[in-house]
């Protein structure tokens, strides 16, 4: 049976049965309707906010939608979407659900957000590391801004002077005193961009919002302490939920609370958003299942009077102590339990809250008026039963804090998409008080052993001790077997640095250098593949590349395979080089890591194109 809803033709089995991971949200103006993506499903769904019934599905030719908005003046559509490639789109489609436009955008092009005055579409190009600006109508390329690295969100200030794009990691070397990622404030008459780095440790940043008179701005990420030894959990001790304030009329950092309690944690915090009456702000979790709703002016009383220094708890006595205070919310914030599992993207409507639940492919909507709100379903596609698909349930564990003891962290926390979270931390495998960078993951089950220093045989071995040494908990075989078919999914996303998949000029100089002069051939060999043909760019093996400092001289590492290198910045065991020129040249003095210091400037370039290539 068919049925023909804001002109679009629809099927009852037209969601068949694929995932839909509902990801992002947004409100129309009216609040009436809602508009899902569907990251799993290459599709975005219009709901009813009050019923749940899906009114359309808009198709996106088969690409991957990575964020949703809505144009206030005329309710139209916009809708980031990448292709398989990572090349991307962004959709316009008219209030009735027809499609006006489809252009090509950026390397998976996120956030889309219309300017106060109407004209402009400001997008965020995750992996080429800027901002775009479109004219509404027609989509054409206006300008383009730098952003620090792999911006995820973008909200506007007060009046729209300033965009601030939130970047997902940190981008420095990991032995810099602050390693922390980073707030993009660009001045939108000028286009001129400042950076504002979070706090120490602040990486995975996922989401931004900012207040409707645009005075507060707020970012969601995780909170990492790395600078302490993983002897435990408790109390935040390795990882807590940060909620970061900046000032919407200046671009200035104001402070950071945390979203854990003393003894419970808030794993990966998500989507944020404000109330249209300013009266209460939502932040989802998606580790551990919950939406946690905080009274906004008794917040931003809180930090005025902290910045003070005035007591403000029995921790808080001045500013500084906001950002270890686990009690900071005590009284204006409430933590509501939601159904079903990953949590992600938020949006209000009075005093409704709805979020978009990855891996039970529904919106929830949780109703503050009611005495005892309960989360009710709005299911976007048949119900997901996730016990007979290990790929999908090992992605769901992997970001799963609430089975953490204390919920403190997920997999996701150190290894957010599976890669690295571009952190030292001095995990006990190998002793204490020798930090190291957390690895990406792609394609580790065919390069054993793992660890940069070899010290688990296999990727199996890995996961299951990650759930006793990191998450401090003991799990099924089932789960284990569900996280090494995850691992094993995972697949690199093509560079930005090719030109229509395909290595530039540059990088082609660069190949014959690689697999001649500087002989980095010699332990990343192009020939080592995996069994479907994956390019490893690995001999397998432990090297003592004379680059060990302190007690780590000496000490043999394993080679790095170098797929998707261009992502995993920054570079060496310790993470000192920020770029792979720095590796090549500052820190590789007495050529033991590849025959470079002879190679000239443009040389090194080349070279480096085409390992970011890779």
């Amino acid at each position: 049976m068919k049925k023909i809803v804001f002109g679009i033709v629809l099927c009852a089995a037209a969601v068949a049965s694929a995932y839909i991971g509902p990801e992002q949200i947004a409100a129309s103006p009216d609040g009436k309707a809602l508009y899902v993506t569907g990251a799993s499903g290459a599709c975005v769904f219009a709901v009813d906010a009050v019923t749940g019934a899906v009114l359309s599905r808009m198709e996106l030719d088969g690409c991957q939608p990575s964020g949703v908005t809505v144009n206030r003046s005329n309710g139209d559509v916009y809708i980031t979407a990448s292709d398989a490639t990572g090349n991307g789109r962004i959709f316009r489609f008219q209030r009735d659900g027809k499609r006006v436009a489809a252009v090509k955008q950026g390397h998976q092009p996120m956030s889309p957000l219309v300017s106060t005055d109407g004209k402009t579409l400001w997008v965020a190009n995750r992996f080429d590391n800027s901002v775009a600006a479109l004219d509404v109508a027609t989509l054409a390329v206006q300008g383009t801004c730098r952003a620090s690295r792999e911006p995820v969100g973008l909200a506007l200030g007060a009046g729209g002077r300033f965009l601030f794009a939130a970047n997902h990691l940190p981008d420095c070397p990991a032995t810099n005193a602050v390693v922390a990622a980073a707030v993009s404030v660009i001045d939108t008459a000028t286009k001129a961009v400042r950076t504002v780095l979070l706090p120490n440790g602040s990486t995975g940043v996922r989401g931004i919002a900012s207040s409707p008179d645009g005075k507060f701005v707020f970012v969601t990420h995780t909170f990492g302490r790395y600078q302490l030894p993983t002897t435990q959990l408790e109390r935040g001790w390795m990882n807590t939920a940060g909620l970061s304030v900046l000032n919407g009329e200046t671009g200035d950092y104001v402070n950071t609370v945390l979203l854990d309690d003393v003894d419970l944690g808030a794993a990966n915090p998500w989507g944020v958003t404000v109330s249209a009456d300013s009266k209460l702000l939502a932040v989802n979790h998606a580790g551990t299942r919950e939406v946690s709703v905080i009274d906004l002016p008794a917040l931003i009383d809180r930090l005025t009077k902290a910045a003070r220094n005035e007591r403000v708890t029995e921790v808080t006595h001045a500013a500084t102590d906001v950002p270890n205070d686990l009690s900071f919310l005590v009284n204006i914030r409430r933590r509501y339990r939601l159904p079903g599992d990953g949590p992600r993207g938020i949006a209000m409507v009075g005093k409704s809250v709805y979020s978009a639940v990855y891996f039970a492919d529904f919106v929830s909507r949780l109703d503050l008026n009611e005495g005892i709100p309960q989360a009710k379903e709005f299911q976007l596609g048949p119900k997901v039963d996730l016990s007979k698909d290990r790929v999908r349930r090992g992605e769901m564990l992997w970001n799963d804090g609430a089975m953490c003891f204390q919920q403190w962290q997920s997999c996701a926390s150190c290894h957010p998409d599976g890669r690295s979270d571009s952190l030292n931390w001095d995990l006990l495998n190998d002793g204490i008080g020798n930090p190291k960078q957390s690895k990406s993951l792609i394609y580790c089950q065919f390069t054993p052993p793992t660890m940069v220093t070899g010290i688990r045989p296999t990727m199996q071995a890995c996961n299951r001790a990650g759930y006793v040494h990191i998450q401090f908990v003991m799990r099924p075989e089932e789960d284990g077997l569900c996280l090494d078919a995850y691992v094993e999914s995972l697949r690199p996303v093509p560079s930005p640095f090719l030109v229509d998949g395909k290595l530039s000029a540059a990088a082609e100089r660069g190949r014959a250098i690689f697999n001649g002069k500087a002989g980095c051939a010699m332990c990343h060999s192009p020939d080592a593949k995996g069994p479907k043909g994956e390019a490893l760019f690995t001999d397998k093996q432990l090297h003592d590349t004379g680059l060990g400092t302190g007690n780590e001289k000496g000490r043999r590492f394993d080679t790095t395979g170098l797929a998707e290198c261009w992502r995993t910045a920054p570079y060496l065991y310790d993470g000192r080089s920020r770029t792979i020129e720095e590796m090549l040249t500052r820190d590789n003095p007495q050529d033991t890591h590849g025959m470079t210091q002879k190679l000239t400037p443009e040389e090194v370039k080349d070279l480096a194109e085409y390992v970011k290539s890779l």
